[in-house]
């Protein structure tokens, strides 16, 4: 075997180790979408049961007066900013996406005057920042899946204590949430909202706007606020955690489809070079014999 083909089957060899990788991650990853997605379908029905009941109390109680429902906070002129990423590699754009969204966030709030000041999840967004010499308020990486719930404790709790903070370096006048949404195995939609001050729509909008259930409040409606918007923070961030993570195994299982693809192509071409080159070193050899052949028979010498 000549040089060129140890070098073609060594490349062919290595490709194949790769491709049984890619295609070991890519089914791991296909296997945790279901439970993920299971899990986000789990906790929607109670995030969205928060929001409904403190637009309940908002609209049917006029003389609830929240700093969280507060449209013109306006004290610091500090913004929070929560990022979900990654806590790995081979995720194909799914963190690009949501620290873009971000930026663009960031950028948006400094031209309105504010200052973004960032909360980060995942090594991904907290590497991508300290790099360039931007790093988090705080971070929180690595995680793993089982801990999303006390880790959306924890965020929802350092989130709050900011927002109520007296303090003027640490009290932020806004928060924002930036993740990626779960909308299916092919599609996630990297989005940004916000979560304080919370939008509540006016009873007397007219017809289009929401229809909240009366409820008699104990003792009253502030102290039922007060104890319903930390667990709104807290079960909106620990959903979206849930979706992102649901994102992230889509986007690995995808990145893990192309790169075995990929390995697969590699493969084929450097089998079809192999082949080419092993050919051409027979049709060498055969060659030389003709030629000494022909060599031999033109001196007149016959071989014994």
């Amino acid at each position: 075997m000549g040089a060129q083909q140890r070098e073609y089957k060594k490349r062919i060899t290595s490709a194949q180790g790769m491709k049984k990788i890619f295609k070991a991650k890519e089914m791991v990853a296909a296997s945790r979408i279901a439970k993920a997605h299971a899990r986000v379908l789990a906790t929607t029905p109670y995030a969205d049961a928060i929001t409904r009941a403190i637009g309940a109390v908002a609209t049917h109680s006029g003389d609830v007066d929240h700093a969280f429902l507060d449209q013109e906070r306006s004290e610091t002129g500090r913004a929070g900013i929560v990022l979900i990423t990654a806590d790995r590699g081979m995720t194909g754009s799914y963190s690009h996406n949501a620290i873009r969204t971000a930026e663009e966030l960031a950028n948006r709030l400094i031209d309105e005057g504010k200052k973004p000041v960032l909360y980060v999840v995942g090594r991904k967004g907290e590497t991508y920042y300290t790099f360039r010499n931007r790093p988090p308020v705080q971070s929180w990486a690595p995680y793993s899946e089982s801990e999303i719930p006390a880790l959306g404790h924890d965020i929802a709790q350092r989130l709050t204590d900011d927002l109520q903070s007296e303090d003027p370096e640490i009290h932020l006048d806004e928060a924002y949430l930036v993740g990626t949404r779960f909308v299916s195995r092919f599609q996630q939609v990297a989005r940004a909202t916000r979560l304080v001050p919370l939008e509540v729509v006016d009873a007397a909008e007219g017809e289009g706007s929401p229809q909240y259930p009366l409820y008699e409040f104990a003792p009253d409606a502030e102290s039922v606020m007060d104890e319903l918007l930390p667990r709104y923070l807290e079960s909106r961030i620990v959903n979206l955690l849930l979706q992102s993570m649901a994102s992230e195994h889509a986007a690995t299982q995808r990145a893990m489809k192309t790169a075995t693809d990929n390995a697969e192509q590699q493969i084929r071409k450097f089998t079809r070079l192999a082949n080419s080159a092993r050919q051409a070193e027979i049709t060498q050899e055969i060659s030389e014999i003709v030629g000494g052949a022909d060599a031999l028979s033109g001196s007149g010498r016959t071989e014994r």
